[in-house]
């Protein structure tokens, strides 16, 4: 008879969950922190090494008490991700920098057809008509509501491409070294993110001098903006453990998706907190994205079903955590909500 398998300890509906909340609460935590009428904190890069250091730190305080085990993975392999992923990050912000809001948020939509051709390529990974439709109508709505003034210039347009192409490799990688290494997704983000972590803090100020003329040792440190730069960081903690834990059981498409309904959570809050405007164009923008992530939901859960007759090795799946969508049986209670990342790059 076959040994129970130990379930997660963090549900499917749970990381959706986490991941919403903990992206859409540090975006609006970095809102406070960074714009002129919060504490003018304009320093992105170094901030996103602050989170991974807490992040680092988080994981090697679960490993130094036995909560979480440590698995080999090659340390160049880590290196290589790490590096990838930094790219990512100084990419969009520079992106953000040189070109327009509109054709940055064009830049975002633009990574779901990005990780569908990787995945395709990587991963022999095939889309039903359902799914990619889906998905369209999905970037269409977002497009809608987000994208008005598009401006774009060569060394925006290179940035912008670089920023897309690493952060799609990025979350493709991280699936796939979950699988390869069968490694839990904590336990991934616990290896990377000292790596990331030093590299950021280092170079980080030199990114964001670059990006905005300002060096963060002349920053004055008010015990507001250390209030929120520790809010952030422990909110990041969540945000990259759910990104983790969200890529490593379903797919990076899924989380584009994800991504898109945090997009319409954070112009709702916006408008609620903020005051920011909401048009007409918003509002039919954020319904049409949202019924294309109900198609997407739908669309996923048929192709669950139809590959659910399908025999596996059970060995392939890791153990009660990150398990792929599409190898989940019907027969396993789920609640799915599938609906993109990255930090706010911070």
């Amino acid at each position: 008879m076959e040994a129970e398998k130990k379930p997660p300890v963090v549900s499917d509906l749970g990381a959706w969950g986490m991941n919403v909340v903990s992206s859409v609460g540090i975006i609006m935590a970095n809102k406070q922190l960074m714009s002129s009428a919060g504490y003018a904190f304009s320093f992105a890069t170094t901030l996103t090494g602050f989170h991974f250091t807490v992040t680092a730190l988080v994981g090697w305080i679960s490993r130094a008490s036995g909560y979480s085990a440590s698995k080999h993975v090659p340390l160049w392999e880590l290196v290589w991700f790490s590096l990838v992923a930094n790219t990512s990050i100084t990419g969009m912000n520079l992106s953000l920098m040189l070109n327009s809001v509109g054709f940055y948020q064009i830049s975002k939509l633009s990574m779901i057809p990005v990780v569908c051709l990787m995945e395709w390529v990587i991963n022999s990974k095939h889309y039903t008509t359902k799914v990619i439709s889906a998905v369209v109508v999905v970037a269409a709505g977002v497009g809608i509501c987000t994208v008005t003034d598009v401006e774009v210039n060569a060394k925006g347009f290179v940035c912008a491409c670089v920023a897309v192409f690493c952060t799609s490799l990025q979350q493709i990688t991280i699936g796939s070294f979950q699988k390869k290494y069968s490694i839990g997704s904590f336990e991934l983000l616990s290896k990377t993110a000292p790596i990331q972590a030093v590299s950021l803090i280092i170079l980080g100020p030199f990114a964001d001098y670059y990006l905005n003329g300002q060096w963060l040792f002349n920053y004055s440190f008010s015990t507001g903006a250390t209030f929120f730069i520790l809010l952030s960081c422990s909110l990041a903690v969540f945000c990259n453990m759910s990104q983790y834990l969200c890529i490593g059981r379903f797919s990076a498409t899924s989380f584009q998706v994800l991504g898109h309904m945090k997009t319409v959570c954070v112009l709702i809050l916006g408008w609620i907190l903020f005051d920011s405007a909401l048009t007409i164009k918003n509002i039919l923008g954020m319904l049409l994205a949202i019924m294309g992530m109900v198609v997407y939901s739908w669309a996923m859960e048929s192709e669950k079903k139809a590959t659910a007759a399908i025999p596996r090795n059970k060995s392939d799946m890791l153990d009660g955590e990150d398990v792929p969508l599409k190898s989940r049986l019907s027969g396993v209670p789920s609640d799915e909500l599938d609906l993109e990342e990255g930090p706010m790059k911070s």
